[in-house]
């Protein structure tokens, strides 16, 4: 089933649930017309009839409520994951690798990183204690630090 037909099968839903093509519509922002008309071609498409439609309500057939029992926890499910996924938006997640010499992991580095993964558990820190200037591009270091060189920072 492609994008649009999980859409379709959304609408569906979405007025099986509201019992209404008006409300559903307004629920949804389009036009009343245009969810019927979704919904008839998913109709269609699965060649059933998933809605008895009068002039006062909305009932799903027998197909239908099949469908909204076995598909409506689906979507809510998958709805309550994007907004679980939503929260980490403004959060800073990933690895930050360091490379330094001892002596500036436990006097600049160390006391700091306790309070930063507080602040930010989604964050790893790898710290790689090493005398030796390295390039830090091409060893996919984040920050180098080095007490007395001639390193310069850079964003």
């Amino acid at each position: 089933m492609s994008r649009t037909n999980l859409n379709d099968l959304q609408s569906f839903l979405i007025v099986a649930q509201e019992k209404s093509f008006t409300k559903a519509a307004a629920k949804l922002g389009v036009s009343q017309s245009a969810l019927s008309h979704t919904v008839r071609q998913l109709e269609a498409r699965l060649n059933l009839t998933l809605l008895i439609r009068t002039t006062r309500s909305v009932t799903p057939t027998s197909a239908g409520a099949y469908l909204i029992q076995n598909m409506a926890p689906h979507f809510d499910q998958i709805e309550k994951q994007l907004a679980s996924i939503g929260e980490l938006r403004n959060q800073p997640t990933g690895t930050i690798r360091i490379t330094s010499t001892d002596d500036a992991l436990a006097y600049i580095v160390r006391p700091k990183i306790k309070g930063f993964l507080q602040k930010y558990p989604g964050v790893k820190i790898e710290l790689v204690s090493d005398i030796k200037l390295v390039d830090i591009f091409t060893e996919k270091f984040d920050a180098a630090i080095r007490l007395g060189s001639g390193l310069i920072a850079r964003r």
